[in-house]
């Protein structure tokens, strides 16, 4: 019984540790590439209701959310996956929106303009 809860403690100890290198990784990404300086508050809102909630994004707000980059996009989805108050949502719903929204602004950035 003792090896028992040696062993859940070990397990409890194991998963608090992966998750604050999580964040402390997601944080030196953030942090080394200047992430949240890259965008305009319009366009982050904009960027996270299509993320975490419903709405869209507009083309001017795709342009800068790719010119973000995949790293610091994908650093800061986890991030704010990480912060408590979103524990109510479900990581992997998330992850797939926000692969959804950066597919769609990459397209609609690398396509070509009907005026042109």
């Amino acid at each position: 019984m003792a090896s028992l809860n040696v062993y859940s403690a070990l397990v409890v100890l194991f998963l608090t540790c992966g998750a604050a290198m999580a964040t402390k990784e997601n944080d030196q990404i953030i942090k080394d590439n200047n992430c949240e300086t890259k965008m305009g508050l319009p366009c982050v809102l904009e960027a996270f209701t299509s993320i975490f909630e419903t709405g869209t994004i507009s083309s001017k707000c795709c342009g800068e959310l790719v010119g973000l980059g995949k790293v610091c996009h994908s650093a800061l989805v986890k991030r704010t996956l990480e912060n408590p108050l979103f524990k109510n949502l479900s990581p992997a719903r998330i992850i797939a929106k926000s692969i959804q929204t950066w597919n769609k602004c990459l397209a609609l950035i690398d396509s070509p303009s009907p005026s042109a």
